[in-house]
């Protein structure tokens, strides 16, 4: 085994980098609001796997999705817990950004040399509220399927651009299977992949800046 270690630590330097994460200086003002980020990348973890998990199950289509759901929850092993944990963990990751997005704020986060950090977190405050709606839509219940068509109706009210917005976001005149395909694909591909990129901006971001200051 150390062999192992020893031809991974001449490549990698695994050690040294062990060491420049442990080493970090934590000011003692910390407290657990300042986990709060943290928190919010744990539940988007949980939200991955278990969303993984259930994309073996869920089938993408306005005549199957809702029956796809129901065998998740009643059929599938462990479908319930699964589906549940995933559920909640949305609701978590929701307030948990909202709350860290109050804290940063309240501690002058946004601030120099902060700023790009600030940008990149509102980014992600913005997907996580679009992992909400696009992931709302799947079950295509009576629910999902109406908070589709009032959200992708908003944009209507916009002179000129309006109602092409709203094609574009439906994929044809109105909310059908185009519509579950392209709220499907962002929910599972698109959002998270964005989501990967700017967290791998923000987080490198903090721990060169440091942590802000006391409330």
């Amino acid at each position: 085994m150390s062999k192992v270690y020893d031809w991974f630590e001449e490549r990698l330097e695994i050690q040294a980098i062990a060491d420049d994460i442990t080493s970090k200086y934590v000011p003692p003002h910390v407290n657990i609001f300042y986990c709060l980020g943290g928190i919010t990348l744990t539940c988007f973890l949980v939200q991955v796997a278990t969303g993984f998990a259930m994309t073996f199950y869920y089938r993408p289509t306005v005549t199957d999705a809702f029956a796809s759901v129901q065998y998740i929850m009643t059929e599938a092993n462990f479908g319930w817990l699964i589906r549940s944990v995933h559920r909640w963990s949305a609701s978590m990751m929701v307030l948990m950004m909202i709350l860290h997005v109050f804290r940063v704020y309240l501690t002058g986060g946004f601030k120099k040399p902060r700023e790009l950090t600030w940008v990149t977190g509102v980014v992600l405050a913005v997907l996580t509220a679009s992992f909400g709606v696009t992931g709302y839509s799947l079950p295509w219940d009576q629910i999902g399927y109406w908070a589709v068509k009032i959200v992708t109706g908003v944009p209507e009210a916009i002179p000129v651009i309006g109602p092409p917005l709203v094609e574009l976001l439906r994929g044809s005149a109105s909310v059908g299977q185009s519509t579950l395909t392209r709220f499907y694909s962002l929910h599972t591909f698109v959002l998270p992949l964005l989501t990967a990129v700017f967290m791998l901006m923000h987080f490198p971001m903090i721990r060169k800046q440091g942590i802000s200051g006391p409330l």
